[in-house]
């Protein structure tokens, strides 16, 4: 019907049409996402800082916002870098393991770094 949306990957049907963000065929009914995903490896995870940089192990950081340490009355400034942080899978919402100067080994959260 239209020939901006691309054939069904299944049945190679031209007459796909939209919903939304979904592409429907109206023959063999498969629905698709219109907008393609990417991926770097497939099955690993990708870690993006605060600004949409892609982090790996070893890369150095820089903290974006003051964060105040949770049962101390020590915070790390903007702008504190931490070296050679290591990413870690499946530890709730903080995927980093580093060593803060002055601080120790502590878990920070990809959103509140910056790569340098």
């Amino acid at each position: 019907m239209n020939e901006t949306l691309p054939p069904c990957p299944e049945c190679s049907s031209e007459y796909t049409y939209g919903i939304g963000a979904l592409l429907v065929c109206p023959e063999c009914g498969h629905e698709w996402s219109s907008v393609p995903v990417e991926t770097d490896e497939p099955g690993e995870q990708v870690i993006r800082d605060a600004v949409g940089n892609v982090l790996a192990d070893g890369d150095t950081v820089t903290v974006v916002k003051d964060l105040k340490i949770k049962g101390s009355s020590s915070v790390i400034k903007v702008g504190t870098k931490v070296r050679g942080i290591r990413l870690l899978d499946g530890v709730g919402d903080h995927d980093i393991d580093c060593k803060v100067d002055g601080v120790g080994p502590m878990q920070l959260k990809s959103s509140v770094v910056k790569k340098v």
